[in-house]
């Protein structure tokens, strides 16, 4: 099957970027002239643009969306009001093999009570609303806008100043707010400040025939601040250093909420959402096994899939995600550690380097300070 591609895959050939598959869309991992280390930099020092059009985009709309969405994710929509965004799980549902699990995370943008957009992964966007589509009630539409929108990511702590430079809201949006407004060329805009990195920033929606404009008119307003485009290489290691989340990685329908510590996504007083009762059913047994960070003090990088040893050799977990942290100058890791195992922060135990312990310290995430807020 031929790859999708984002509306600005032709800028991304003519900027040198090097392609990869990412959920079915040929996107970049990154860019002539800098690679991953200096695209990573930019955004912890300065400002990065990135192309995440393979995220999934959808409406729910129509008279009680909003109660019907938060009837079936996690969070609790309750906790905000119309320009707000909420971080979500949509779960396994009890009665289903591997009641709990995840299906995929994912932003709730709450329009109205009668207007949600929702923004999965790419890779499980068809099965999240295929869920959503075959749980409406009659009079709630659930519409895949995947190639109607596009996505961007401005991050770093100069990203206000740049949008600022086209006439988009910035500094005055609160953390997980958005607003609608003209953009360049007068298209609408919906401005979020989100994203994926752990650094102050922004998510940007767009119509997809309108995506090129604006992502030339975000790059020619950054020139000042030296902005970089990036690609989904540099975004790994942005997330790994803040221990966000990866699906797949962290979550997935064999991961809980619990286990992988996104507990704090989950509304446990609502009176339902898909795999409550397990979730609720394995907080109060307590979860057997728990995401912790691994940091490196050797030249060995902890990669996923390698086993985590206690100090008896004897394996107590597994790496699910691993690289070198730029800001660090080290290798870290996410891995999920049997509760049994009693390990917690600043114990020692050591990762299966290719067949060699490689020693390492578990820490609780993030390994880098968080400036989202």
């Amino acid at each position: 099957m031929t790859a999708r591609t984002s509306p600005l895959h032709d800028r991304h050939v003519a900027a040198g970027a090097k392609l990869a598959d990412f959920g079915g869309w040929s996107m970049p991992i990154e860019y002539a002239g800098g690679g991953v280390l200096s695209e990573h930099t930019a955004v912890r020092t300065g400002v990065g643009l990135f192309d995440v059009s393979h995220l999934g985009t959808a409406t729910v709309r129509g008279p009680g969306a909003a109660a019907f969405v938060d009837s079936c994710l996690t969070n609790d929509l309750g906790r905000i009001g119309p320009g707000q965004a909420q971080y979500t799980l949509c779960c396994i549902p009890d009665g289903e093999d591997r009641a709990g699990g995840v299906v995929d995370d994912l932003i709730v943008y709450l329009h109205a009570d009668d207007d949600v957009l929702l923004v999965p992964n790419a890779a499980n966007a068809a099965a999240v609303l295929a869920r959503l589509a075959d749980a409406a009630p009659a009079g709630v539409t659930v519409t895949d806008r995947h190639t109607e929108v596009a996505v961007f990511a401005l991050q770093g702590p100069r990203s206000a100043e740049v949008l600022a430079g086209v006439g988009l809201p910035g500094q005055q949006l609160s953390y997980m707010s958005f607003a609608e407004t003209p953009g360049a060329g007068g298209d609408e805009v919906t401005v979020c400040r989100t994203g994926y990195t752990g650094e102050h920033g922004y998510e940007l929606l767009v119509a997809a025939d309108r995506a090129g404009a604006l992502w030339d008119a975000v790059l020619a307003a950054g020139e000042p601040e030296q902005i970089r485009p990036c690609g989904l290489g540099s975004r790994d290691t942005l997330r790994t250093e803040m221990g966000y989340p990866l699906h797949g990685h962290e979550l997935s329908a064999d991961i809980t909420p619990n286990q992988a510590r996104s507990g704090w996504a989950v509304g446990w007083r609502k009176p339902a959402f898909w795999g409550r009762a397990a979730l609720l059913a394995e907080k109060e047994a307590g979860p057997a096994r728990t995401l912790w960070g691994l940091r490196a003090p050797g030249r060995g990088i902890p990669r996923p899939g390698m086993a985590v040893l206690d100090a008896a050799g004897e394996r107590i977990g597994e790496v699910t995600s691993g690289t070198f942290s730029p800001t660090l100058r080290t290798g870290i890791a996410l891995a999920l550690l049997d509760r049994t195992a009693g390990v917690g922060d600043g114990s020692e135990v050591a990762v299966d380097v290719r067949g060699r312990p490689q020693p390492v310290q578990v820490v609780k995430p993030p390994f880098v300070e968080s400036h989202v807020r």
